[in-house]
């Protein structure tokens, strides 16, 4: 399946609110570190970044032999997307609504920026072809 930009939004809109912020809510209620809404902030950066993304990968698969975006390339993508929001907070020190750079701490973001990106991951590559199963082969789109 090669998705088209359009289901790849869908998708990514999909899963980040419903897997991303289910894995999202033990972090932001305190259970797994210090709490609070920075974690669901930036969940929606990490989307927004995504879906801004989403654009060149579909513009950089159309040089691929096959255009498809194998799994292993989603995880290239998963460092490169995680590695823009560190350096926002972390070497920028930029504060974004939300997120205060100051507060942020590098190793509770990192757990749950892996936690959440794997499971979004593993519901992209079973559940979505379990519930929705016709998806892919209408590139990614599920509505």
């Amino acid at each position: 399946m090669t998705p088209t930009l359009l289901g790849r939004w869908q998708t990514r809109i999909l899963l980040f609110l419903t897997v991303g912020l289910l894995l999202t809510l033990p972090f932001g209620l305190g259970w797994i570190g210090p709490g609070g809404t920075a974690f669901f902030a930036i969940l929606f950066y990490l989307l927004g970044l995504g879906l801004g993304w989403d654009v060149l990968y579909i513009y950089l698969q159309k040089f691929r032999w096959d255009q498809d975006w194998p799994a292993a390339y989603q995880w290239l993508a998963a460092l490169w997307e995680g590695l823009v929001i560190v350096l926002l907070f972390e070497a920028m020190a930029i504060s974004l609504p939300g997120v205060d750079a100051e507060a942020f701490q590098l190793g509770w973001f990192l757990l749950h920026y892996m936690v959440v990106w794997v499971g979004i991951f593993l519901a992209s590559q079973s559940l979505m072809r379990l519930l929705f199963l016709h998806w892919r082969f209408r590139g990614g789109q599920w509505l």
